[in-house]
């Protein structure tokens, strides 16, 4: 079966079903399911569909026969909106195979459904969201830092937190705070969540900052990762263009979902 038949036929089986698992999907096709996660991580970096934990569903504004149930619980929903599509812009800067780290936050959760159709990688979080998001994806290695439980953000953070991350090294780091500003970078309102981010920026070779459009300009109490320090930001569409510019002065590679 050539790929882009093999492609259509997915999208069609996710049209009409709503919510498809990885395992339904390839039973449906008779293919394998890592090619089911491989062909849907491309279909929905190209916004044709929505991944979820464990399976896909159509993209939010679609008709389908059944809506796309919660994928788990810690906040880990289907995303829409310019968060998915940060999201799935950010999967594709990340290389199969490689390890990664991802702090806390919607978006990020939202990044690693996405993640969870890779076929080998390695996640190191703090995040229980994010870790929820990936139960259902046993060839992706999932590295859980322990700590003091935050509840308001869902995630370890304190001294044991960041004595976990010592020593640790991934390709990148995926983080996402409350504001973003060309003077103070990424910041946070808590400074004990902020110094558990600060852990997870050491620990990558390269910072990747995803904030949403309504972030950009925000400056809240604890600076995370200074303006010189985020070599990515991922935002979306509605950002505004002198802020943009701005950032991209610093010398921040700019992607805009």
């Amino acid at each position: 079966m050539l790929i882009a038949e093999r492609r259509r036929r997915l999208l069609a089986h996710v049209r009409d079903h709503g919510y498809v698992s990885f395992r339904d999907l390839a039973e449906a096709l008779g293919i394998s399911e890592s090619t089911v996660r491989r062909d849907l991580r491309a279909m929905a970096a190209d916004g044709l569909l929505a991944l979820t934990r464990g399976g896909a569903g159509p993209r939010h504004g679609s008709s389908p026969a059944r809506s796309v149930p919660p994928a788990g619980p810690n906040g880990a929903d289907p995303v829409s909106g310019p968060r998915e599509a940060i999201a799935a812009r950010a999967a594709t800067l990340v290389a199969e195979g490689s390890a990664v780290l991802l702090g806390p936050g919607r978006t990020t959760t939202a990044l690693a459904r996405y993640l969870a159709a890779f076929d080998q990688l390695t996640v190191v979080t703090n995040s229980i969201s994010v870790t929820s998001a990936l139960l259902d994806a046993p060839q992706v290695e999932v590295v859980l830092i322990g700590g003091a439980l935050r509840r308001s953000i869902g995630a370890a953070v304190g001294p044991i937190a960041e004595a976990a991350l010592t020593g640790l090294r991934g390709a990148q780091v995926f983080l996402s705070g409350e504001g973003v500003t060309p003077e103070r970078g990424l910041t946070t309102p808590n400074v004990f969540a902020a110094a558990t981010d600060q852990a997870l920026m050491a620990a990558g070779q390269q910072v990747v900052v995803l904030a949403d459009h309504t972030k950009l300009g925000r400056e809240t109490m604890c600076q995370t990762v200074p303006p010189e320090r985020i070599d990515v930001l991922v935002t979306d569409q509605a950002a505004d263009d002198y802020l943009v510019d701005r950032l991209r002065a610093t010398g921040i590679d700019i992607h805009v979902a």
